[in-house]
């Protein structure tokens, strides 16, 4: 009612001047509470009236019980019960109005309007019988300032309603986007029984719209605190594992591409190629091969890459022991060389392989003159003879020294 240390002006009021105006004011508030709410609803027809266990509109209780408190207040900084003018405990149906807010997905704007329209009503019912009793002004006036101090207060319950409800609300979506990536990523999502009911049911729970296709990526983190990336509402993140996992709906639609570049800046990983959701963990699969290569340095590691960009690298890097097998019966010949001058063949015979061409354009790709070049391919046809004309060996042979080149042990294209 008063600011501490404050005395009331309402102590100077006549003890039974104050009575009655309690007196007529608590009388007066179921009355005023129904006005309150009819008011209320002719502004707000959407508001819906839920009933506490008596049957009563909750919201009905808690208007009335808002102007008891009010009264109460002013009785006990008045002297008139003996109390200390103590705030009387907050009825706890604002508490649930602001949770009811947040469920139904509506601001909480709309219902401190609610509220202002109330203590406006209610300050000129209660000015009303103020001036019938004549109340001095100075009371009256704390009366207005107090009215409005509980209005504060009202809010901040609902506030605090709201603030629960929506962070009870955010992690059942979290569980539930939980569940869903899991559905996605573990391959269950391509095992029968009906995989795309399945899918289709747990989405719907969070409002998910199942896309023609997705892409999965795979992040690491530039640093253990770092925030979560704004990656929009669509897709699905979890940041809970050591390397955070994203699934993107429809990862080619226009502008999509743009959008997560911009949002995943300072960010590195991959992500996997366009898949239908069903097939979401082989995306997955292919974005955690590409993170080991970025680890092991055979792929940039300072941005986010896209797996379908490094096809070769993927196809040629990941299944590494069948690969080295493959090279040491292909390149066996290179054995009776020495490292440096094996090293210069493997190149001149990749640059061959890939051009067909003559000296003069694989000396080109080189940098060497072109007799160097006759030299090397006279020596690369002695070493595997016929072999080196066959088709299927030439092929084993390009996909082999490509590998050595993408892993770096051989000059750049």
């Amino acid at each position: 009612m008063t600011t501490h240390g404050t005395r009331s002006a309402w102590r100077d009021v006549p003890r039974p001047q104050v009575r009655q105006f309690s007196a007529l004011a608590l009388a007066e508030s179921p009355r005023l509470a129904e006005d309150i709410l009819r008011e209320i609803r002719r502004e707000y027809p959407q508001l819906p009236l839920v009933p506490d266990e008596s049957g009563e509109p909750l919201a009905l209780v808690g208007i009335r019980r808002a102007i008891e408190g009010v009264v109460q207040h002013l009785a006990d900084a008045s002297g008139v019960t003996g109390k200390d003018g103590a705030a009387a405990p907050l009825p706890s149906a604002f508490e649930e109005f602001g949770r009811g807010q947040s469920l139904h997905g509506q601001s909480l704007d709309a219902l401190q309007a609610m509220y202002r329209i109330g203590v406006k009503l209610a300050w000129r019912r209660l000015a009303d019988i103020g001036q019938r009793l004549d109340i001095p002004p100075p009371a009256m006036y704390e009366l207005a300032e107090s009215s409005y101090e509980y209005l504060d207060s009202l809010v901040g319950e609902s506030v605090r309603g709201y603030a629960e409800a929506a962070a009870r609300e955010a992690g059942e979506r979290l569980r539930q986007q939980r569940r869903l990536m899991d559905l996605l990523l573990d391959g269950r999502a391509a095992a029968p029984p009906d995989p795309v009911r399945a899918l289709t049911e747990r989405a719907a729970r969070i409002g998910w719209p199942v896309p023609d296709q997705v892409a999965v990526g795979v992040l690491l983190r530039p640093a253990r605190d770092a925030v979560a990336p704004a990656v929009g509402p669509d897709v699905l993140l979890d940041m809970e594992t050591e390397r955070p996992r994203l699934v993107v709906p429809d990862p080619d639609a226009a502008g999509r591409p743009d959008l997560l570049r911009r949002a995943l800046t300072g960010w590195s990983g991959a992500v996997g190629p366009p898949v239908a959701p069903a097939d979401a963990a082989k995306s997955l699969r292919w974005a955690e091969s590409a993170v080991a290569l970025m680890e092991r340095g055979l792929l940039p590691a300072t941005e986010v890459l896209r797996c379908t960009e490094h096809t070769q690298a993927l196809v040629l890097l990941q299944p590494e022991e069948l690969v080295d097998d493959l090279a040491r019966r292909a390149l066996e010949p290179l054995t009776h060389c020495g490292p440096a001058h094996a090293r210069r063949l493997a190149e001149t015979l990749l640059a061959w392989l890939e051009t067909r061409g003559g000296a003069p354009e694989v000396a080109a790709r080189l940098g060497v003159h072109p007799q160097t070049v006759r030299y090397r391919l006279r020596q690369i046809r002695e070493l595997w003879g016929d072999e080196i004309d066959d088709p299927d060996h030439r092929f084993e042979l390009e996909l082999v020294l490509r590998a050595r080149r993408l892993r770096g042990d051989l000059g750049p294209r």
